[in-house]
């Protein structure tokens, strides 16, 4: 058969959607399983300038496209001389083309929506089966599901991906009511989830897209059964605390958690929280002491349900959380989407989940937040608890999230003999991870000699490593572990 590559349009209100627009091309062009189909997105708003009417360029699109697919919102967008959106006319000559046509209907405050788009959104409900959609992980997992079921019925899934496929022996009778009730209840307290309490099993499955020819996935076993890894031995995750900082036996205490998704998230946060130092405060504000933890307990639940949702459940190696005295590492099977860099993550970039059906029943859960914003939340949390920023890698086909430990305490800054300047400048850098020799002047009040040789110090003492050359583009950062320790100090 030869290869399937799809041109997509992607047609809405540019203003009402455009980052969504973005969004959702991003996770087309970069999902692991859907970019091996898609080669082409068209967004009307990436067009260079051309010397031809707007609405004739669209249409044309329109034509070369195999799939249609419109987000109609609460906008009907500008309209011509005739009273017609471009919206309206793209799905309109979709229709007259005989194109396949994916509509989503985003958002259920029907008062809200223009009367034109009222109009064209029951219109579509009379012509085409079309999913109503909250927010963009909505919207990911069902343009999954739509085009997975899309590729399947032109015969173009040999093997199709992990989490729509069904769960070989598995049937409804393998699945927890109780986690069903669970679900239920949460997903209606966090998100306004539209089932009710007493719905079905069978209707839960098909409203998140977990059924395959009346059958459960993959992703409902590992969300939903009463005991997943019957079907999946390996969807599990392995907690390591080790002695000192390197991955070696034997190990202080090792754990290996099963159940379904969100137990193994829950028990690996708190093997973690369980073994790192804690503070407890007073009850000047409640009744009960609050305890501060050495690394910020969100930022460790981000990094562990991170892995959790996005591994590649094809491979036989599990999710680990390695704990070491200076920092904690947390591995996921798989690699980043193609169109991600490491240093996207530490801006705004789109979310490519893995498992978009998995991440859809995290999100709803509230176990994961607004798409793309986890790796940017774990660096705020570690940079507000005065830790150095959070480490990305890809090693040995893992992607790995390393959270550093406050490995500069008191007790260990006091073996290093450090003067009040270089103290200021060290809490200085835990919070704003860099510091210039002008930047230490005006911290400290010293001049520019003192504050060079105070720096030139730190080096040595493998406290702080020089980045830039020389002149105004120096800085000086601080080491995410020390290279020297100070001979009166240990380590656990």
């Amino acid at each position: 058969m030869k290869p399937v590559r799809l041109k997509i349009f992607i047609s809405s209100v540019q203003k009402e959607f455009k980052q969504t627009r973005l969004d959702l091309k991003a996770f087309l062009l970069g999902d692991a399983f859907l970019h091996r189909f898609v080669s082409e997105v068209f967004l009307f708003e990436e067009l260079p300038a051309k010397d031809s009417r707007a609405d004739q360029v669209y249409l044309e699109q329109v034509e070369r496209c195999d799939i249609y697919l419109g987000i109609f919102g609460y906008e009907y967008g500008s309209e011509d001389p005739d009273g017609v959106s471009p919206t309206e006319h793209e799905y309109n000559h979709a229709a007259e083309q005989g194109k396949t046509r994916l509509v989503y209907v985003w958002g259920s405050e029907e008062k809200r929506r223009a009367p034109k788009m009222q109009k064209l959104v029951k219109r579509a409900g009379t012509e085409l089966i079309r999913r109503r959609i909250e927010d963009f992980s909505a919207l990911c997992s069902e343009v999954y599901a739509s085009l997975v079921d899309y590729l399947d019925g032109m015969g173009a899934l040999q093997v199709p991906p992990f989490d729509t496929s069904a769960c070989d022996g598995a049937t409804l009778q393998h699945l927890s009511r109780k986690r069903i009730d669970w679900f239920l209840e949460t997903a209606r307290r966090e998100r306004g989830f539209p089932l009710k309490a007493n719905t079905t099993t069978q209707a839960l499955l098909t409203h998140l897209n977990l059924l395959e020819h009346g059958r459960p996935t993959n992703a409902a076993m590992l969300l939903f059964a009463t005991n997943p890894q019957r079907f999946h031995r390996t969807a599990e995750t392995k907690c390591m605390h080790c002695h000192g900082t390197e991955y070696r036996r034997p190990f202080a205490s090792m754990q290996v958690y099963g159940g379904d998704l969100f137990e193994q998230a829950d028990q690996a946060r708190d093997f973690v929280l369980a073994k790192i130092n804690r503070s407890i405060g007073t009850r000047a504000v409640s009744i009960t002491a609050p305890a501060t933890y050495e690394l910020p307990p969100d930022a460790v639940g981000e990094a562990i349900v991170n892995a959790i949702a996005h591994r590649d459940y094809h491979s036989n190696a599990s999710v680990e959380v390695r704990l070491f005295s200076d920092r904690l590492e947390v591995w996921n099977p798989g690699r980043l989407p193609g169109t991600l860099t490491l240093d996207d993550l530490r801006h705004d970039h789109p979310s490519v989940p893995h498992n978009p059906l998995m991440a859809e029943a995290l999100y709803l859960t509230r176990y994961i937040e607004k798409a793309g914003s986890g790796t940017q939340r774990m660096i705020e949390l570690c940079r507000s608890a005065g830790l150095p920023e959070p480490q990305f890698e890809q090693r040995t086909g893992s992607f790995v999230i390393t959270l550093w430990r406050d490995w500069l305490t008191s007790e260990v800054l006091a073996g290093y003999n450090l003067n009040e300047r270089q103290l200021q400048a060290i809490l200085y850098l835990k919070i704003n991870r860099e510091i210039t020799n002008r930047e230490y002047q005006e911290l400290t009040g010293s001049i520019s000699q003192t504050a060079l040789r105070d720096l030139r110090d730190m080096m040595t003492l493998g406290l702080v490593d020089k980045i830039g050359t020389t002149g105004r583009n120096t800085r000086y950062r601080l080491r995410n572990k020390p290279d020297i320790n100070p001979t009166n100090t240990t380590q656990e």
